[in-house]
């Protein structure tokens, strides 16, 4: 367990430092950006071990990972994100946990998460998933809305009993205009955001950056970015 510890310590160092160092180029302060910490596939006691070196917002992907992992981890003193595409049928379940919830892209979800929400008595911050792959109404290969419907969801979650519309997430596209052109890709995230921050001041968390990528999405202006591989190491397979 101490060379796990040391090996997590060891490589949340080397992220600190690109984060800062992405910062520092883009003019931006260190505290603008706050680094979450994808733990899927990974278990507990690694969770464990983050926290005891500092980390506070973990992410999960899977519903029938993280409720487990949240649930031992109860006691500790974590921001829980959910980042997977998410089924209507699993909605209940993380709200159990998940104080964000990164991966709102269809009206049918914002009823699922509103109904779920009131019923727990909390108050929920959602992100819109924007699909930078997707044609005008259409969803994303890997989920997400298209551009031009985030004003709609964006009205939705403002308008829904115990949610709040809180920004914008997006996974830098394989495919379409943007493939391979991750800092543009990040770029018309921020153009979208500045558009929803006119008619709703306070979604201003913009969720872009993974291992590969964090430095363009720093450097684009995202307040949030989700590491991985590089905090963890290369994942196991899933069976």
């Amino acid at each position: 367990m101490t060379d796990r510890r040391t090996e997590l310590a060891e490589n949340l160092a080397r992220v600190e430092e690109r984060i800062s160092s992405a910062c520092a180029a883009a003019g931006r302060e260190r505290d603008d950006v706050t680094l979450i910490v994808v733990t899927k596939t990974y278990p507990a006691s690694d969770v464990r071990l983050l926290a005891e070196l500092g980390v506070r917002h973990v992410a999960e992907n899977r519903d029938q990972d993280a409720a487990p992992k949240a649930a031992e981890c109860a006691d500790l003193p974590l921001n829980w994100h959910f980042v997977g595409q998410l089924q209507t049928n699993k909605v209940r379940s993380v709200l159990g946990y998940a104080d964000v919830v990164h991966s709102v892209d269809r009206m049918r979800l914002v009823t699922a998460l509103s109904t779920a929400a009131v019923r727990a008595g909390r108050e929920v911050d959602c992100l819109i998933q924007v699909a930078l792959d997707a044609e005008s109404g259409a969803r994303g290969e890997r989920g997400g809305v298209a551009p031009d419907g985030v004003p709609e969801l964006a009205d939705a979650l403002a308008a829904a009993e115990g949610l709040r519309p809180a920004g914008l997430m997006t996974v830098a596209p394989l495919a379409g205009p943007y493939a391979g052109r991750t800092r543009a890709a990040f770029d018309r995230l921020m153009e979208i955001s500045t558009g929803l921050r006119a008619a709703h001041p306070a979604a201003n968390m913009v969720s872009a950056g993974m291992s590969a990528d964090l430095d363009d999405a720093v450097a684009a202006g995202a307040t949030h970015v989700r590491v991985g591989s590089a905090v963890l190491g290369v994942r196991p397979r899933l069976g």
